[in-house]
């Protein structure tokens, strides 16, 4: 997701807009928000600069401390004209934005990709024209396919629907969904990512797990012979939780990122959310041009610690197969000791358990 499509719905809404310019915008509440009609083109233009800034600026701990203000006078086609280059500027930023750059956004995790940037671009667009054709008497149905890749990248923990935008609408509080209860209180969440030494843990998204389930790279540039089919079979897991509306995006799957050139080395990640007694079950793999470096033991340690700092979580757990000496190595570099006996039954019959307790 990227600058083609902050312009695509920067597009879609201006044109419908402009056919309402001579309408009184500041004396019309826009949809269900306390907000004006105005006041919300205002403020998709404000967002859209300010996400463009966040790119620009590589601003890490914080808002750049900017804001965009209107001059007097300034007419409702005008606006649009404002929000027009300010979505091509936002278009532009994540054009030119290094993949592996990360910007503050302040939640749920703090940072966004030039992904994320474009994906929160596109929603307020789509979200905040629907509440001004609304406030205006106006008829607005975005693309399908925009509205799938906004809850793909953003709403990851919401249950897909047959109908893309029906279902963005419900998600962020708009409207109703048959079998849904209605939604007072939402946030979007853009992707977990967690620093492991010479490595980045990228969380994947609904829309990198479904490439990478149907043999692409998720987005992500992978050393020689990457991603290992383990990687693929996670990512597809994750696709399927997803689809039954029971993923939990921070107990999925991440992609082992290399800092030093941004390429993607292998995949980690959990079985799922901790059980009733507060364990959770961990895997990985490694590409095999990548393998005998230290990376696994890097990110095994790194996803480890994170789990352990969750209050609902008493020890992580993993198996392996007893003739595989360099993922029992990985195990005990790591920290874990051996669980006595192999697993009996079950998936993990004829293997061996290693734990990791808080």
């Amino acid at each position: 997701m990227g600058g083609e499509q902050v312009e695509e719905a920067v597009a879609g809404a201006v044109a419908l807009l402009r056919t309402a310019v001579d309408r009184d915008w500041e004396g019309a509440r826009a949809g269900r928000l306390e907000w004006s009609c105005r006041y919300t083109a205002e403020h998709v233009a404000g967002d859209l600069i300010a996400y463009a800034g966040q790119l620009a600026g590589r601003a890490t701990t914080a808002y750049v401390p900017f804001e965009i203000t209107l001059d007097d006078g300034t007419g409702n086609e005008d606006v649009l004209h404002v929000v027009e280059t300010t979505g091509a500027l936002l278009a532009a930023a994540v054009r030119t934005t290094p993949r592996e750059v990360r910007a503050f956004h302040p939640y749920p995790f703090r940072s966004a990709n030039r992904e994320g940037f474009a994906a929160m671009g596109v929603a307020e667009v789509l979200l905040h024209t629907h509440d001004i054709a609304e406030g205006l008497g106006l008829s607005y149905e975005p693309p399908a396919g925009l509205c799938a890749d906004v809850l793909t990248r953003l709403f990851p923990h919401v249950r897909p629907g047959e109908d893309p935008w029906r279902t963005l609408l419900w998600a962020t509080g708009r409207g109703e969904l048959p079998g849904r209860a209605p939604v007072t209180e939402w946030r979007w969440r853009n992707n977990l990512v967690i620093p492991a030494g010479r490595l980045t843990l990228q969380g994947v998204t609904p829309a990198a797990a479904t490439d990478l389930a149907a043999g692409g790279d998720g987005g992500f540039a992978w050393v020689q012979g990457g991603p290992y089919q383990g990687t693929r079979d996670a990512a597809g897991m994750a696709l399927k939780a997803y689809e039954a509306g029971t993923h939990r995006p921070e107990w999925g799957v991440f992609v082992l990122v290399r800092r030093e050139d941004g390429r993607a080395v292998g995949g980690i990640g959990f079985h799922g959310a901790p059980d009733d007694d507060g364990r959770v079950e961990i895997g990985y793999d490694l590409a095999e041009t990548a393998r005998g470096n230290g990376y696994a033991t890097e990110g095994l340690r790194a996803l480890s610690a994170w789990a352990l700092d969750r209050e609902e979580v008493t020890s992580v757990f993993a198996t392996t197969e007893p003739d595989n000496a360099a993922s029992r190595g990985v195990l005990t570099r790591a920290g874990f000791g051996k669980v006595a006996g192999a697993a009996e039954d079950g998936a993990g019959a004829g293997q061996y358990a290693y734990e990791l307790r808080r």
